[in-house]
Parts: structure tokens; C-alpha cells; sequence
């Protein structure tokens, strides 16, 4: 097996995770752009590859079985093992997003994607990633996610939009993997959680008011942890977010 870190990042053909990928390329490893569209998914790894990264393409949507597996058997084949994984890609679910009002079928297509999509990937990947000498699990998540934060009646930029779908999607992405830090506490697999802050993407409309490049920090910060770091945590740049 190559002794190139072998990296794969969901939704990695724009904002966020794009800039994972170019940040992870840019350590020299080998980065895997798992997205739907083949044509912003070949764009990107061209992109890439110009930029000097190892890039190659990842036929992925985290919401189907098929394609997943297909993913994993294409990581296996190329490099044998994966040491990072980065759960990357995520949906609002679309609007209106107030829970009084909110369609259940858009909390519905925020979970599936932002959390069943998650587990999805992570099951058919940790074969893989077991072979890793040093591997790690970065879902993205968000501060939004955080009931602490959420509940803060005196700093309503802290507490975020009023969210039936997505935030509350992000809490459920929060509290599944603790579960795995807890079952797999006896592994060197390390998970952990990463807010990027409010990045200007297309999930917002570029509302943001931080870069995707910024927000792409913290999960390379995350997949680069020492053996003894953490495991299980919730992070963003200044430090840890609180439940």
C-alpha cells in the first residue's frame, strides 16, 4: 500500500469542502473529491490538480447505498486503505424553516443527508479506515447544531436563525457521534466534530461573513490530530463549542 495519507472528503466540488480538499492536497496527500455531479466533480479535481494536489474524482451520493459502496470499493482499489475521512457534504433542507411551518419532507431530506448520509459513509468506510495506522473521522457540523448556543437569549447572533430542519439536523450529526467516539474509544480511530463558522457557500446564498477557505481550517486542523489527541469533541477555530 501507497504510504501516501489517502484522504476523502464529501461535497468536496465547492465552498467548504472544496478548500478541505485543496488544504488537504496541499499537505501532499492523496484526496479523493467525493460529489454527485460528474461535471462540478471532474472541475474540481482539475482545479485541483493545477493547483498541484493529488486529486481524483469520487463518484458519491451519500444518500444512496449503492453509490456508496460503489465509492468505497473505488478508494479500496486505488489505495487499499483510507486514513481521513471527511463527512463534508450537507443540505438546509429548504425553506421555509420555521418549525411551525416547516414541510416535514425538508426535516426529512436534512436528516437524511446531514446525519443518515453521515452514518452511510462512515459504515462502508471504516473497513478501510482500520487499516490506517493514524485514522481519523471529521463531520462537519456547525454552531447552529449547539443547544447551548441555540438557547442563548441574550445574543441572538450567537443563537443563530430560528430552524426546524437543518439546525436541529446538526444537533442529531453532534449527539451520533459520540456514539462512535464512545464505541470506538478503544480504537485509534479518532471522530470529531468541526463548526467552520458562517461561511459565505451556497447553502446560504454567500450570506456568510467568513471565506470557504476559513471555514476549511478547522477540519484540516481536525484531520491532522497527533495519536493523543482528541476524540469525540466539538471544535471550531477559537477552541471547543459547547454542547
Amino acid at each position: 500500500m501507497s504510504e501516501q495519507t489517502i484522504a476523502l472528503v464529501t461535497g468536496a466540488n465547492k465552498g467548504i469542502g472544496y478548500e478541505i480538499a485543496a488544504g488537504l492536497g496541499a499537505l501532499g496527500w492523496s484526496v479523493g473529491v467525493g460529489a454527485r455531479s460528474e461535471e462540478q466533480r471532474e472541475a474540481a479535481v482539475v482545479r485541483l490538480r493545477a493547483a498541484g494536489a493529488d486529486a481524483f474524482g469520487v463518484p458519491l451520493d451519500v444518500t444512496d447505498d449503492a453509490s456508496v459502496a460503489a465509492a468505497a470499493r473505488l478508494v479500496e482499489e486505488r489505495a487499499g486503505r483510507l486514513d481521513v475521512l471527511v463527512n463534508n457534504a450537507g443540505i438546509t433542507g429548504g425553506m421555509p424553516q420555521e418549525p411551525t411551518r416547516v414541510d416535514p419532507a425538508t426535516a426529512r431530506a436534512a436528516v437524511e443527508t446531514n446525519v443518515i448520509g453521515v452514518i452511510r459513509v462512515t459504515n462502508a468506510m471504516l473497513p478501510l479506515l482500520r487499516r490506517s495506522a493514524s485514522p481519523r473521522i471529521v463531520n462537519m457540523s456547525s454552531s447552529v447544531g449547539s443547544l447551548t448556543r441555540q438557547s442563548d437569549k441574550d445574543d441572538p447572533l450567537k443563537a443563530g436563525p430560528i430552524s426546524g430542519a437543518y439546525a436541529p439536523s446538526k444537533t442529531f450529526l453532534n449527539a451520533v457521534t459520540v456514539q462512535y467516539a464512545k464505541e470506538l474509544r478503544d480504537t485509534n480511530i479518532l471522530i470529531n466534530l468541526g463548526c467552520p463558522g458562517y461561511c459565505a457557500t451556497d447553502l446560504n446564498g454567500h450570506r456568510g461573513v467568513r471565506t470557504p477557505e476559513q471555514g476549511a481550517a478547522i477540519a484540516i486542523r481536525l484531520a491532522t490530530l497527533p495519536d493523543d489527541g482528541p476524540t469525540g469533541g466539538f471544535f471550531e477555530d477559537d477552541g471547543v463549542v459547547p454542547w
